[in-house]
């Protein structure tokens, strides 16, 4: 095992509660709050559905982890299955920037699971989410842009940071961490294939990543020994899937920097690659008073991390596909002035300014932007005018950014709309869900995030 490795591990097994500072503890309420709403908003949209009935049929009738999307419980490891599925739908879940990784669609769905099935409080699930977040999030920075490319850091990098947070609260020791991100990495997939064929392969990753991470760490608890350098060996993930893999980003700073608090939230319903040009184009309408049929073209300057993904979407075929179309996003923009759940459900496939818009819309590698990418992530838009003027627009630090964050008024006002958008609790029982998660820290009773409201139950 290298230093960098034996740092990390090191550091997850002596972790405690004692030592995160307030901001991290508030931070990861607010998150928690966040991936909540993200699992709460797909109830009933497809795939979803298809993911409830195989924890139906393959698991048991009930258990001591609850399913959110339909007020059900099973096992831990069914239950995550399912949370990780519907959180990752409506691609309304944070982002960290430097790692490209979605950190709350693995974490929680584990932690989640299995702190109900372990009798854990508010408190140690906070602890074990922490972990994963802080493990996931230099593990996907030690992958490097290279693996992005080809996988889904989410699924990959996710399953591993899923198995940590379960380890923290087994209160793993060192070499059990060892053992479970052996046996976490040897599970690790997840390939960006889907997006060309309009596929439900995005869900099954952050399902499987949250539910083999589980798998993982219960496991090791059992005695299950794993590679002891799955991460830099010569056959490891690193060599399998990088190219300029880092390995000091394992050990960067522990401690004493908190990478969970620079993670971003979502403001729109799109890929995250898509919102800092959003946002640039959203800025510079309002700036030029432009409306939508005053635009001929526009030129997006993003980094090559956008054209991986992005640039497999031609013309979208799916509401989802909608959603890693720049084109589609920036015509919702334009033409709406926001890229929600409602304009891509009600707009995104019928509208035909819609489709207009998109035609108009392309994407060329920028120096600068790239540069920065993945640290920063910048908009950079030039749009030329009927009229024919050339005009700019440049935002550094989009929407839900660390240095633009979302307030907590501004994440219950988006926890609201999403829990709206699904009909999944009403405005009052979203109320009582956004009390008990400012109260996180202080709950023993975790069964009261994913129980069914009576309300609810009676009505269905």
């Amino acid at each position: 095992m290298s230093q960098h490795t034996q740092a990390l591990t090191e550091f997850l097994a002596n972790l405690h509660y004692e030592q995160l500072p307030e901001a991290v503890i508030s931070r990861t309420e607010d998150l928690f709050l966040d991936w909540l709403g993200s699992a709460l908003a797909s109830q009933a949209s497809h795939p979803i559905p298809l993911f409830e009935r195989y924890a139906a049929k393959m698991g048991p009738a009930s258990g001591p982890a609850g399913i959110l999307v339909n007020g059900t419980s099973s096992s831990a490891y069914f239950a995550a299955l399912v949370n990780g599925a519907s959180s990752h739908l409506v691609e309304q879940d944070d982002l960290h920037n430097s790692s490209v990784l979605h950190p709350a669609t693995v974490v929680f769905p584990a932690v989640l699971a299995a702190a109900q099935d372990l009798g854990k409080t508010g408190r140690e699930l906070i602890v074990a989410a922490v972990a994963g977040y802080e493990a996931g999030i230099r593990i996907g920075e030690f992958l490097g842009r290279s693996h992005y490319r080809i996988f889904h850091t989410t699924a990959t990098v996710g399953t591993l940071a899923a198995a940590v947070g379960v380890g923290k609260l087994m209160g793993f020791n060192q070499e059990q961490f060892t053992d479970v991100l052996g046996s976490a990495g040897t599970q690790a997939a997840g390939l960006w294939e889907f997006l060309r064929d309009a596929a439900d392969s995005k869900q099954l990753h952050t399902a499987k990543a949250a539910a083999d991470g589980l798998l993982a760490a219960y496991l090791t608890a059992e005695g299950l020994s794993g590679a002891k350098n799955i991460l830099e060996g010569e056959q490891g993930m690193a060599a399998g899937m990088s190219s300029d893999a880092n390995p000091a980003c394992l050990s960067d700073r522990l401690g004493s920097r908190w990478a969970l608090t620079e993670t971003s939230f979502k403001f729109h319903a799109s890929c995250r690659h898509t919102h800092p040009a959003a946002d640039a184009l959203l800025e510079l309408m309002q700036r030029e008073q432009l409306r939508a049929q005053d635009i001929a073209s526009v030129t997006t300057r993003v980094h090559q991390g956008a054209i991986d993904v992005l640039g497999r979407v031609r013309v979208p075929q799916t509401v989802h596909q909608a959603k890693f179309s720049m084109g589609t996003v920036l015509g919702l923009i334009a033409v709406y002035g926001k890229a929600g759940l409602p304009e891509f459900h009600q707009h995104s496939l019928t509208d035909p300014r819609i489709a207009d818009f998109c035609s108009r819309v392309c994407m060329v590698l920028d120096e600068e932007v790239d540069g920065a990418y993945p640290q920063r992530w910048l908009g950079r838009v030039e749009v030329t005018t009927v009229q024919g003027r050339t005009l700019r627009g440049r935002i550094d630090e989009p929407k839900g950014d660390p240095g633009n964050t979302l307030s907590r008024a501004e994440l219950e006002d988006k926890f609201r709309r999403l829990l709206a958008f699904s009909g999944a609790r009403n405005d009052a029982q979203a109320t009582g869900l956004i009390g008990r998660v400012w109260q996180l820290r202080h709950l023993d009773d975790l069964g009261v995030l994913t129980r069914l409201p009576a309300s609810v139950e009676n009505a269905s």
